[in-house]
């Protein structure tokens, strides 16, 4: 029995796109393991630990739902949280191009491990964090496109204040 699924990312920051994915598993699944990605080949605008807080206050609403970091291959996080199917967000297809890629790989690594798909509402198939973070950097407003605090948080990062 399917007990927990996996949401892989990086999560840098967490958007309102994320978020969609990781609410619309919680409801089709029992228990939902966000997992959170350290990945050396980049450099994030957040800590690992930042990455983790903002996460767990967007969905501290899901009583199903954990948040937890990993590093390595994701079908060994997914084994060490006990999950066989792992979730993962699609907005256009050149994400799934390279979400394909994974998954096939994943397979032929861990036939026991799944991977589905989940095409996220329209109004945020354009969204991603670095664009959020663009948008933050140069003053803009990303209200509506993060989760709360999400914004506080790019905007401290990047020396501005609320306003700005």
């Amino acid at each position: 029995m399917l007990l927990k699924v996996v949401c892989p990312g990086s999560f840098d920051p967490i958007t309102n796109g994320h978020l969609d994915i990781i609410e619309r598993a919680a409801q089709l699944f029992p228990g939902v393991v966000v997992g959170v990605l350290e990945n050396p080949s980049k450099k994030p605008l957040f800590s690992l630990q930042e990455r983790v807080e903002l996460i767990q206050n967007a969905v501290r609403h899901l009583n199903n739902v954990e948040v937890e970091c990993f590093s390595g291959l994701l079908i060994d996080f997914a084994r060490r949280v006990g999950s066989n199917l792992i979730v993962k967000g699609l907005r256009a297809i050149s994400d799934f191009e390279i979400e394909f890629q994974m998954a096939l790989n994943n397979k032929r690594m861990a036939p026991e491990i799944e991977t589905i798909f989940m095409m996220t509402k329209n109004e945020y198939s354009f969204l991603s964090s670095s664009m959020v973070k663009e948008i933050v950097h140069f003053g803009g407003d990303v209200r509506g496109l993060v989760p709360e605090g999400v914004e506080t948080a790019l905007r401290k990062k990047y020396g501005l204040s609320a306003g700005e």
